[in-house]
């Protein structure tokens, strides 16, 4: 393994070894790793650290705090610091991308052109184009007869595999308006390359259209089924499926008229398959023999299913290889959600954007004391108020201009009023202030408040009532989502007031945590990868990062095959 990993995964025994090694690491952190951080001020989370730790890191700078999730060490850190972000990056699995064209010989990566990469932003594209590059590959190499697109979404990948490289191809989703969406765009995409044919005369050849299956449930039995659906080279028809449960495939498999002596094989490719979908797509492919190779990119860790859970073991999606369940650590939501923090997105932050990151987990946090003091009924069912940190970060870029001067003037307000209670509050109802103008002062304020972080001719008193203010927003807007009515009095400043002197342990505390985050991914991926080692000598299975990190912090893809 090349990098600063020490460990190998090539072989069942390699892989197992790096697991346990994880497994001892993480143990004594799982107050970390299972932490809440909205829970940080009510739980004084910041106690379990090692306080020498805290006081290092709280003194630190946030550009230094940013680069601690990819292994960075500063030479006066407490060396039993220094010792914990080192170890950690030792056991992380590389994320640099792979040199394709040395793993797949001949494979060649292909623009895409404009009708094809249409509706795509710059990190679809470069998914795209890669993984579809890898996909034809692959199923070239062990001649496979279709490409299953699972969890396809809007078919981007499907139809980049079947109008580019010419496969055969079956898009499934569960969301119907998916397929659908699917299809007229692979309608518009065939007219195109329709058009490009006739420009050169008469020709016979014609185009193959992905097709497009609605099926919510993955199994073998619907595998076998899709083998039927194949279809000619030739035919220029677009079938379409809409499957509502296993009882219905099977009707349909039973009335199909495919031949179960024919040779048949499927390659299953998911692009950030949820959740356990793409531990399905590895079963399936262990238990299908017309699946001759896989290739699965997961995500949305937080998904899966855990053994010890109400569901039955055999059917959980985390652990999957007997290695890890005899380990004995288990995962619980949190440090999965944990599992999807990136280095690489941490390292390429600004220090503005760090600033404005953590201000909103210390804000968030604080909020969490208002529910528990104003609300404790509400703390009962885990209430989410949604990633608000980016559509304010959305938001400020369209409307900075037009509001900064509204922004000012309500500063002022509030800071000639002296009572923070009196000045935020008003008559109107919570959801009549929410609207987009009143969120998108938020983060206005925001911005106005880190660019004055260090003007030496602000005083602490504006520069309270700045923070007071966008927490008062902030509150009103959490409460507003959470569909709980607004207090006549709320005493928001008093609670910000309780946990001020706090919030600069924040930033080092998250920072931490993230760090944790690639560890917990190598994690889950490792028990995948030997899940399929496990099935012995008839089958070989890599892990390859094979997309930018930066780009696509998900670049870790599983690929399998049947030897």
């Amino acid at each position: 393994m090349s990098g600063h990993c020490k460990y190998s995964c090539e072989t069942a025994t390699e892989t197992l070894e790096w697991i346990k090694a994880i497994v001892d690491f993480l143990k004594p952190f799982t107050f970390l790793i299972n932490a809440h951080v909205v829970n940080f001020f009510t739980d004084r989370l910041w106690e379990a650290v090692d306080k020498d730790w805290i006081d290092c890191l709280r003194r630190e700078s946030i550009e230094n705090l940013l680069l601690i999730p990819s292994g960075v060490v500063q030479d006066h850190w407490p060396d039993t610091l220094k010792e914990f972000v080192l170890t950690l990056r030792s056991l992380v699995f590389p994320r640099k991308q792979a040199n394709l064209q040395t793993v797949f010989p001949g494979m060649q990566v292909i623009s895409l052109n404009s009708v094809l990469a249409q509706g795509m932003n710059q990190k679809k594209r470069h998914e795209v184009e890669v993984l579809s590059a890898v996909v034809s590959a692959i199923a070239n190499n062990v001649r496979a007869h279709t490409i299953v697109d699972v969890g396809a979404g809007q078919g981007y990948l499907a139809q980049v595999v079947s109008f580019q490289y010419q496969h055969s191809v079956v898009a499934i989703d569960a969301c119907s308006h998916h397929g659908k969406v699917t299809e007229s765009r692979a309608e518009r995409i065939r007219k195109h390359y329709a058009a490009q044919m006739r420009k050169f005369g008469p020709v016979n050849k014609s185009l193959n259209v992905p097709k497009t299956i609605t099926c919510r449930v993955m199994s073998k039995d619907m595998l076998k089924a899709l083998t039927s659906l194949s279809l000619d080279r030739n035919d220029v028809e677009q079938p379409k499926l809409i499957v509502q449960n296993d009882r219905e495939l099977d009707g349909r498999k039973l009335q199909s008229p495919y031949n179960a002596d024919s040779e048949t094989s499927l390659v299953l490719a998911g692009l950030h398959a949820c959740g356990d979908l793409s531990v399905t797509m590895l079963k399936t492919f262990t238990e299908c023999e017309e699946v001759k190779a896989v290739v699965s990119i997961g995500c949305c860790y937080n998904l899966l299913s855990e053994e010890g859970s109400d569901i039955a073991g055999s059917l959980c999606g985390f652990p999957m290889s007997y290695g890890v369940k005899s380990a004995d650590f288990s995962l619980r939501k949190n440090s999965r959600d944990l599992a999807c923090q990136s280095a690489e997105r941490w390292r390429i932050l600004e220090r503005d954007a760090g600033v404005h990151n953590f201000e909103l987990h210390a804000f968030r946090a604080a909020f969490q004391m208002v529910l528990c003091e104003y609300y404790p009924e509400a703390i009962i069912t885990s209430p989410s108020v949604g990633r608000q940190g980016k559509a304010l970060r959305r938001q400020q870029q369209r409307r900075i201009l037009g509001l900064h001067l509204h922004c000012e003037e309500s500063m002022r307000v509030c800071f000639v009023q002296k009572d923070p209670d009196i000045a935020c509050s008003s008559s109107e109802p919570a959801e009549s202030k929410l609207d987009d103008r009143s969120v998108a002062v938020l983060d206005v304020t925001a911005v106005s408040h880190r660019n004055s972080f260090n003007n030496s001719t602000r005083s602490e008193s504006s520069d309270a009532v700045d923070k007071y203010l966008l927490f008062g927003k902030f509150c009103h807007s959490g409460l507003c989502r959470l569909g709980l009515k607004a207090l006549d009095t709320p005493n928001f400043y008093g609670i910000w007031d309780e946990v001020e002197p706090f919030v600069d342990i924040i930033g080092p505390y998250w920072s931490l945590r993230a760090a944790l985050g690639p560890l917990l991914e190598t994690f889950i991926l490792l028990d995948r990868l030997l899940f399929l080692q496990e099935q012995g000598s008839s089958m070989e299975a890599v892990m390859l990062p094979i997309f930018d990190p930066v780009l696509s912090p998900r670049n870790l893809a599983i690929i399998a095959k049947r030897k």
